[in-house]
């Protein structure tokens, strides 16, 4: 008697693509009334991206596509993926991460920005008015793989087999195995105030060296950088792990600095621990003191089906009954998401190095 066939694995969207040196962030709310136009558009986004990429094959051209959770109710019928979630908006004693309007997050990147500029003009025109763009950023590799704070950003992502553990999906949520989830911020930097610190203040900031990016000793790294502050254990000691994607942006006209922080996980809970550790403190209070010179101004968390999902969405069930049921009660954020007595009113934001 044959053996039984593995069953094959789902493929994910190109989220551990290799690096490129350009990517367009796109954040998208769909128009009312236009969910089916929206979810057509998410289904020819392969079909778009291969008409693009075929004229520079060896470019690394790619474009993943995520959904917000208010997005996956009106336009995805079915089962909502386990861990998604509103972003939750964070309050700290000092500096605060706010949520953001976003329904739909498009990641394009390539090794020429000509191709993530192409293809993004292609997706806009095929979404049309059913789409509104909410925040676009136009983001390059600066240097060896520095922010514009002059410090190695992602050096810590873990690799192979490894990055694919810690990224996609898998047996714990089989109907949505392939996906992964997307927290993504932006970041702006006060270069000035940055700037006015000698070297090793910056380092002891960041809790690596600048020139080599080696990350100081136990004994001399703050509790308050950041580097301390994004290291997440698990109750056996084990490092838990995300896979940065972040990338420098800047306008020189309007003074404009900053880092897109974009980071990828199987399950939302690592990036969202990171999160809570800078702007409310491990222990409550010690906050990461890059947050003194970079401020969160956008904030969002999507999920990214695998690529087959993507291509065939299910339409929501728009049977009678199902547009007379009761509307579900807006979902509570985590108790510790907001200090005692802080506001969560965004108000004014001016311009925060992502993690």
């Amino acid at each position: 008697m044959a053996a039984p066939q593995p069953v094959p694995q789902p493929v994910p969207q190109l989220v551990l693509g290799p690096p490129t040196k350009a990517a367009v962030f796109l954040t998208l709310t769909v128009a009312p009334g236009r969910e089916a136009d929206a979810r057509e558009g998410l289904q020819e986004l392969s079909g778009l991206t291969r008409t693009v990429a075929f004229r520079a094959r060896d470019d690394a051209l790619a474009c993943v596509a995520g959904l917000s959770s208010d997005a996956w109710d009106r336009l995805v019928g079915g089962p909502r993926p386990r861990d998604l979630h509103p972003f939750t908006p964070l309050q700290g004693p000092r500096h605060r991460a706010p949520a953001t309007p976003g329904d739909l997050l498009l990641h394009l990147r390539a090794r020429r920005a000509d191709l993530c500029f192409e293809l993004a003009r292609l997706v806009l025109d095929r979404f049309g008015d059913a789409v509104t763009v909410v925040d676009e950023v136009h983001g390059f590799t600066y240097f060896d793989e520095r922010d514009l704070l002059g410090f190695v950003d992602g050096s810590e992502n873990p690799t192979g087999p490894d990055a694919a553990r810690t990224v996609l999906v898998g047996d714990e949520d089989p109907a949505f195995g392939g996906g992964s989830y997307v927290v993504v911020q932006k970041y702006l930097h006060d270069l000035t105030a940055w700037n006015a610190l000698s070297t090793e203040e910056q380092e002891r900031v960041i809790g690596r060296r600048k020139a080599d990016n080696v990350e100081l000793p136990d004994d001399v790294k703050p509790a308050d950088s950041h580097v301390a502050l994004n290291t997440i254990e698990d109750e056996d000691g084990e490092e838990r792990q995300i896979v940065r994607q972040n990338m420098p942006f800047g306008r020189l006209g309007t003074g404009e600095f900053g880092t897109y922080f974009i980071g990828y996980a199987r399950t939302p809970d690592v990036t969202e621990r990171m999160l809570r550790n800078m702007f409310l403190g491990d222990p409550p209070g010690t906050t990461d003191r890059i947050l003194d010179f970079s401020t969160a101004v956008t904030g969002g968390l999507f999920f990214v089906p695998a690529a087959a999902l993507l291509d065939d969405l299910p339409a929501p069930d728009t049977a009678p009954a199902a547009a007379t049921a009761e509307p579900s009660a807006p979902e509570a954020a985590p108790a510790d998401a907001v200090l005692p007595g802080a506001s969560l009113g965004i108000g004014s934001l001016k311009g925060a190095p992502a993690s």
